[in-house]
């Protein structure tokens, strides 16, 4: 719940959040690194002036010490060593001899007074203005009681000057890196915000849309071309969608059609025999009325029968299409013999109700537009056996060869209701060699007319 509200108040606080978060981050990484940096530069650079000072103040006095030592003295002193101004050389009775123009007039620097086993002493002290707090070297001439001591003072060092040029250059590195950042992480964001502009336009009615893919190879180019992919799959199962909502409505329509025609007609028979009930023909009457509840029966198996392959709910054991072939035919009674062209060994694992009613569709439809013979063939090829059906009949034009296989479709006369059949029966038998991972097209045969092939995985031993 604590890493909700923490989350939330995040987001509050930018709208955007992954380009401030990730500018925020590389600032204090930097900072981190500036501020020690800073006042280590800081400290450096107070000790170093600080040494400087020292070593001008020692070297002053010892210039001036050795001045006094050969005789080469002048009043006022002047100085060698630049930015050392006050120089004083105090004798013993703590009179200033001679000094620099600078320290003219000022009581001497400091009380200290070197001793002959330490002739040398540093020390930092503060006095009223013009002096104010300098660093003092106080050298002994020589070693003698009266022996005078030099004094060279330095103000100061104001580490200060440093101190803020060092302070401005972290202040201008961390805004530099902030900065830095924040126009790199906007030029990577760049694209995601392009792509997300572009994608909140596509809705159901643009699914053609398509988000800019950037140049290279990195995650954002990737993110764009998953997007893109994902939409082009979207926009597939769209058309599928509709293309499957047009076959519905136009199967509807069909099946409604073909129901009607066997309808209307049981009507009408009804209708006459209430008419005229002294004129009907009884017998021909229930011959006529049969026949219409025969297709009606014929067109509702066919629709329960296709509804069942398509729920692919029915059991599979190992048959041999051979010896399907050879029972299916022993029951028929066809009115043009039935050729055989039969392999052994062609198993497949399927349904054999579905088999056989895909052998007698495509029996029935061979021998309703033969002109004197049917051909079955069963054989092996590679890992796939196959079923063929041919006729020497009219054939097949190109043009209709998968148009064939849609429910409710006839091609002509040669095809119509009045040569039986609910015009499912390609179709029906189309779809059982799909559910069992197989194929069924139609074409040319050897001896004249269609021919129908189905292929389907053999059995696995």
């Amino acid at each position: 719940m604590r890493a909700m509200t923490l989350s939330g108040r995040y987001a509050r606080l930018f709208p955007h959040p992954i380009r401030p978060r990730t500018t925020l981050l590389i600032t204090v990484l930097v900072a981190l690194f500036a501020v020690p940096a800073y006042a280590q530069g800081e400290a450096l650079s107070r000790q170093e002036q600080y040494d400087t000072a020292w070593l001008h103040v020692q070297r002053q006095a010892g210039l001036t010490a050795a001045a006094v030592r050969t005789g080469r003295l002048k009043d006022p002193l002047g100085t060698d060593v630049g930015g050392v101004d006050f120089v004083q050389i105090v004798g013993s009775d703590r009179r200033i001899l001679a000094s620099t123009i600078a320290a003219h007039g000022l009581a001497p620097t400091t009380d200290v007074w070197p001793s002959a086993r330490a002739p040398l002493q540093n020390l930092r002290t503060c006095a009223p203005q013009p002096l104010g707090c300098v660093y003092v070297s106080a050298l002994r001439v020589g070693p003698t009681p009266d022996s005078a001591v030099v004094y060279a003072a330095e103000h100061e060092p104001d580490g200060a000057g440093m101190g803020w040029l060092l302070a401005a250059e972290a202040a201008a590195l961390i805004m530099l890196a902030a900065w830095t950042a924040w126009k790199v992480t906007g030029n990577a964001l760049r694209p995601i915000e392009a792509i997300r502009t572009t994608l909140s336009t596509i809705d159901s009615t643009n699914l053609g849309g398509r988000v800019p893919e950037p140049p290279g190879n990195d995650e954002i180019v990737q993110l764009a071309r998953t997007i893109n992919g994902t939409l082009d799959r979207l926009e597939e199962a769209r058309e599928c969608s509709e293309q499957a909502l047009t076959q519905q409505r136009r199967f509807t329509s069909d099946t409604s059609h073909e129901l009607r025609t066997p309808l209307t007609g049981l009507r009408t028979l009804l209708e006459e025999a209430q008419l005229h009930p002294r004129t009907t023909q009884l017998p021909q009457l229930l011959r006529d009325a049969l026949s219409d509840v025969d297709r009606l029966q014929t067109i509702i198996s066919d629709l329960l029968l296709l509804a069942h392959v398509e729920g692919g709910t029915s059991p599979r054991r190992p048959i041999d299409l051979s010896d399907l072939v050879k029972e299916e035919t022993l029951r028929r009674s066809d009115r043009l013999p039935v050729r055989l062209q039969l392999e052994t060994g062609a198993t497949v694992k399927a349904c054999r109700i579905q088999m056989g009613r895909v052998l007698t569709n495509l029996l029935d439809n061979a021998q309703r537009h033969a002109a004197h013979v049917v051909q079955v063939e069963v054989r092996r090829e590679g890992s796939v056996a196959v079923l063929a059906v041919s006729d020497d009949g009219t054939g097949i034009a190109d043009a209709d060869r998968e148009r064939i296989f849609e429910r409710f479709v006839r091609l002509d006369a040669a095809r119509s209701r009045d040569q039986g059949g609910s015009g499912l029966g390609l179709a029906i038998a189309r779809d059982i060699a799909h559910a069992h991972q197989g194929t069924l097209t139609a074409g040319s045969s050897d001896i004249g007319g269609a021919r129908f092939v189905m292929r389907i995985p053999l059995a696995e031993n």
